[in-house]
Parts: structure tokens; sequence; C-alpha cells
């Protein structure tokens, strides 16, 4: 019963299964030949690091049950990838990419697992990463792991994935899967979907629980869904949300997967007031011109547009960040390792340390684990100076950054360039990073998505969509209206270099 798999949505993927042209198990077939065709032997671009070896008996089970009972939601049957750093109750591991966590596997499922899973979602397999989520050192290499290997990306095959939810993203751009999950500290949601032509959402911190991932920063992470389509991120944010952040949403069906998805509207940007953030971001005349058309485009869709808006504060948030961050990430893994059985013996971060130097080899080929000893370094969280530093960036990037943006021109969102261009790797120098606008959103916890807006030579370019906090409605809406006016998503061609 072999299907299309090419760049087909949740909701055509629904109505193959209703029609009785299809059935989740001969989907996951489909993607599992796939997988196997694509990312493990032939263009080996190499984004997913363990298949579920129950899938296919899972699949049968959620067939025997629509045909009995019709389908859960929108998500019954449909296969989801997640980031290797997502806790699973079941054979497969979660190692977060390092040779350290190698068989380690939780007794429980994450959270939003869970949510997922109530839902008859297929959880098909689990994506590699940049190991620890780009947290280990200050020259990594994005999208490789010493568990996984380097994910390539599938637009040009030279060309950095980037951040940390690389695997992710290449799955769902290269259609390994119907829809995928990674995670964002600061970019990592954002810059792999800009540089594979996808749709990532960034949700408010706290929208989706942290419960069951391998952490950085309680006040920074978050998961979000990536998918090819806005409507598809939009059905999975709405399965994955925490219940009490969803009061003020219009709730037009018992199916929480159309929480965001089911308010969709092709005019979203029709009165709507967009502040356009230029600087300090700018990627060069090739980005800026596709940005620019981006703007021309939204304004011919009815929106106002102001242009330019100064984002305060963004040239001072880098510092304290890290601060933040190495203070969180020792506390939240110790704790994480703490609850968790290893089979290894890690119970704590300097044990992972010394793991890393005693198989430096196979662990430090690339690169050091600089991070995580300046992390080890660190003291608790009622240090002064972390609980110093935390109060101020969220103050500059939210209070006086963002929030200010926002309210003083009275928009109704920012919009950034998302990122640079990918950049080649070097395995030997690590990345040498274009960069990209998601710090303040990062640091604040505030929304923000991305949005497929152009190609260079091959390699995508994309644009975000930043809000105040809980409004991924209206943001949805927003990268909705554009995207479905301008069509800008295609398959990836696997070029070997940068075609001109």
């Amino acid at each position: 019963m072999a299907v299309d798999l090419i760049e087909t949505s949740i909701i055509e993927l629904q109505h193959m299964m209703s029609s009785g042209a299809a059935n989740s198990e001969s989907i996951v077939e489909d993607y599992l030949q796939r997988i196997d065709d694509v990312d493990r032997s032939g263009l080996c671009i190499n984004s997913i690091i363990e298949v579920n070896p129950d899938v296919l008996e899972i699949a049968q089970k959620l067939d025997r049950e629509r045909e009995a009972n019709g389908p859960r939601s929108l998500l019954h049957g449909i296969p989801i990838v997640l980031k290797d750093n997502i806790d699973t109750g079941d054979n497969m591991c979660t190692t977060a990419g390092s040779l350290a966590l190698s068989g380690h596997k939780s007794t429980i499922d994450a959270l939003l697992v869970t949510r997922l899973r109530n839902l008859g979602a297929v959880i098909l397999a689990k994506a590699n990463l940049s190991e620890w989520a780009n947290f280990r050192s200050t020259k990594p290499i994005s999208g490789w792991s010493s568990k996984g290997g380097r994910t390539l990306n599938p637009y040009v095959l030279d060309r950095s994935p980037r951040g940390s939810s690389a695997g992710s993203a290449v799955a769902v751009a290269a259609n390994l899967c119907a829809a995928a999950i990674g995670t964002e500290t600061d970019g990592s949601i954002m810059c792999p979907s800009s540089a594979t032509c996808t749709v990532g959402i960034k949700p408010t911190v706290g929208l989706v629980s942290q419960s069951g991932i391998i952490p950085i920063s309680h006040s920074q992470d978050t998961a979000g869904p990536i998918s090819r389509t806005v409507a598809d991120a939009a059905i999975i944010l709405g399965a994955i949300s925490e219940p009490q952040h969803l009061a003020g949403l219009v709730r037009k069906t018992d199916d929480v997967c159309n929480l965001y998805a089911g308010n969709l509207d092709l005019n979203g940007l029709e009165g709507m007031r967009l502040g356009i953030v230029r600087s300090p971001f700018d990627f060069g005349d090739r980005v800026n011109k596709i940005f620019d058309d981006a703007i021309n485009n939204m304004a011919y869709l009815g929106a106002t547009i102001v242009d330019p808006i100064e984002v305060n504060n963004v040239d001072d948030l880098a510092h304290n960040e890290m601060e933040v961050l190495l203070y969180e990430f020792k506390a939240g893994i110790n704790n994480y390792l703490k609850s968790h059985n290893d089979p290894a013996g890690m119970g704590c971060l300097s044990d992972i340390i010394s793991y890393n130097e005693e198989n430096s080899r196979a662990v430090m080929t690339y690169f050091g684990q600089e991070l995580l000893i300046m992390a080890n370094d660190k003291g608790g969280l009622d240090s002064k100076i972390y609980l110093e530093a935390k109060e101020e960036n969220m103050r500059l990037a939210g209070e006086e950054g963002l929030k200010v943006a926002l309210d003083k021109h009275e928009l109704d969102a920012l919009v950034f360039p998302t990122g640079g261009l990918p950049w080649v790797v070097d395995v030997l120098n690590g990345d040498c990073s274009s960069g990209h606008s998601c710090r303040p959103a990062a640091v604040s916890g505030y929304p923000s998505i991305s949005v497929p807006a152009g190609f260079v030579g091959g390699l995508p370019v994309g644009i975000s969509f930043v809000g105040h906090p809980y409004g991924e409605l209206k943001l949805i809406n927003l990268a909705f209206a554009y995207e479905q006016s301008t069509n800008v998503r295609r398959s990836p061609e696997f070029l070997s270099e940068v075609s001109m």
C-alpha cells in the first residue's frame, strides 16, 4: 500500500487513512524505507540516530483502533520524530548524542511525549543533534554528536544544518517523517528551521512542559514543533501545549490539535502592525534582499509596516546569558542524572566530564568540553552572581527590550531575518556561525516562529515573527498568511555545492 510521502501534510495523511488509501502501518513502512534509502544509505544525510524498534507494532495497534472506534485526533497514526534529548519510556535510548549516555533509557515518557501518544501519534524515531544540545564546547560542529556522527544539510550537503535540533529539522526537510519535535535554548529550533526550509515554532517558555527533557536552562529551554507547513506545526503545538496556558483560546473542537490549527486565516496579515527589526541583524546583501521582498509581500497582504524598529539591549545579552546557562546547566543536568538510573553510572556532570576525558579519541575527536568544565566549576542557584545575571537579562531582553518595542509602536509582532546563510562545515575549526536573531526571544522566553522566505544559491533563508508571551495564535496566523501567499517551501535537491 505504498503512498507518496513527499511533502505530504498531516491532514493529507489523515485523508489517506480515512479513505483507505493508506493506513498507519503502510505510512510507517514507507517512512522507514525512505530512512533506509536516504538517511542511512545513498546520500547518508544521517538525521536519525535511532529508529523505534516497536514502531510497526504500534502502528498496527492504532490501525485496529481506528477501524473499531475511529481516530483519536488529527495525530492518530501520524509518525513523529523526537530529538534525542527527549525521554521516551520505551525501547529507545535518550542520550543527547553523547557516548557517555549510550544505553541510557528512561522508564517514563517526557510529558510532551505522553500527550502525543494519548492523541494517537506514532513515535517513529529519535533524531540526531548537536551533542548536549550544542552546550559542550565553545567551538562545536552543529549537527555532530559522538553517538550519532554528523547530520548533513539536504539542500547543500557541505553546508551546516545549524542549531542543535539539526536532525529534527533535516528529517522533516528530507521527508523522513510527518513532523518532528526539537528543543531550543537559544536558536536551536529557529536556526535549523531557517537552514532547512522548514517551519519551526519556539513557544513561550512554559507553554510546553520541560519534564523529561535533558536540560540546559530552565529559564530558556522549550520544546517545539518543526514541520514543512505552518498548519502542521500548529497541529503539533496544540497537542504538546500545557492546558493551563490555553484558557484564552477559543476552542472550536474537542481535538486539542485544532487549538491553533483550527483558527488559521489566509487573511491573517490584513490590518496587522508589524515592526521590522534590521539592526544589528545584517546578514549580507543576499539575505537582506529576501528580507525586503518578504516585507513587501506582507505589506501587499494588508499589513501596516513600521520600518525600522529598534530593539533595546540586544548587544548586552550575551555575557549574562552564558553566565545563567552555565549555572542552570550544572543544576539541571545533575538533577536529571540523579533522577535517572543510568546503566553506565553517569550520576552527575563530573562523571560525564571524566568519561569524555577517558574516551577522548571517540568523544573529543573534533572539539573539547570547555562548557561542561566551566559549568561544573559554578556554584549553586542561590549564587548572587547567578541571580543578578538572570534578573538583569530577563529585564533587558523582555520588559526593556521586546516588550518596549512591541508596546511603543502598538505592534502585533516584530519581524526579523532568522539568520545568515549556512556555512561550509569545517570539522577542524568548528562552526564559523553566520549569526542569528534569536537571542532576544530566547533570553526573554517570548514566542517566535521561523518560516521559509527564499533561497540563495540553493540555501534556504527564513524570516521570524516574534510576539508577546503566549501570543502563539497570532504569530501562527501571521506566518500562515505569509506562507500561503508566497509558497517558498520546496523539497531539497541534495546539491553537492552551492549553485548560483
